[in-house]
């Protein structure tokens, strides 16, 4: 998919050189459509620059910033050396997930589908999520819950969440918390065990939340979670160690929750 319209200025973009004069650079926009711009020789590289292929061959993809659009002559003046190496990474990662959405597109709806059409999905996407990509990563993780909120019908939604579950790869966060607990009764090790089994939620967690707790120096124990995003993990690892306090508490004894070690590591 590329945009019809025009970049705002100071926004990066990404750019395949494809001409190379003596007084700059003429790059074509990858994500416009019919959208090429000119990078000046002082804006290619900090310095002076006796050779400007000395910096950028043709054919190479270059991040530039866009530092002016004149639409009435056509003119977009670009500027290569103001990107530095982590806005450089961070916005060609963001155009490879873009390709990558793009084909998930063509997967869920055809190859066929008309531009009208893959037009007003992407856009939908484009405005719940601020990308593509975003959407269908939503939707590979809370499925049709995540686009509840946008315009696209039953047929369209169902397509996505399939294409979603079969081609995207879902990140994962990782979270910690502990609980400490204690039973003064004679059955307190029992109690605590049963606790522990508790925590861990008795077979009963969904398939995409790993949680595990262990022993790190009585009466303290971890629990570790790791769920597709940071709401999902949070609730389960302040529901797991809900569940253990019940159970101290239950039997007399008592738990709390807490994010941060207590106990000294030996």
């Amino acid at each position: 998919m590329k945009y019809s319209g025009w970049p705002d200025p100071g926004e990066l973009v990404v750019g395949r050189v494809d001409e190379i004069e003596d007084f700059g650079v003429f790059v074509d926009l990858q994500e416009y459509e019919d959208k090429r711009g000119l990078c000046h020789i002082s804006e290619v590289a900090s310095g002076w620059i006796k050779n400007v292929r000395d910096h950028v061959s043709e054919g190479q993809t270059v991040v530039a910033k866009v530092l002016d659009i004149d639409e009435g002559s056509q003119q977009i003046d670009l500027s290569i050396k103001d990107v530095n190496d982590h806005q450089r990474k961070d916005k060609i990662q963001e155009w490879k997930n873009e390709q990558k959405a793009d084909n998930w597109m063509l997967l869920a709806f055809g190859e066929d589908v008309d531009d009208e059409t893959y037009a007003a999905i992407a856009n939908d996407l484009l405005a719940a999520f601020g990308s593509m990509y975003e959407g269908f990563e939503e939707a590979a993780i809370h499925g049709e819950e995540a686009l509840e909120e946008t315009d696209l019908d039953d047929d369209e939604v169902e397509a996505i969440v399939e294409t979603a579950r079969e081609n995207v790869s879902v990140p994962y966060v990782n979270v910690t918390g502990y609980v400490t607990l204690e039973c003064a009764s004679g059955d307190g090790v029992d109690v605590v065990k049963e606790a522990l089994q508790a925590a861990e939620g008795n077979g009963e967690i969904p398939e995409e939340v790993e949680l595990e707790v262990t022993y790190v120096g009585s009466p303290e124990y971890r629990i570790q979670v790791r769920a597709p995003d940071y709401k999902t993990a949070e609730s389960h690892l302040e529901e797991s160690a809900d569940r253990a306090v019940d159970v101290v508490g239950g039997h007399g004894g008592s738990g709390r929750y807490h994010r941060d070690r207590e106990v000294e590591a030996e």
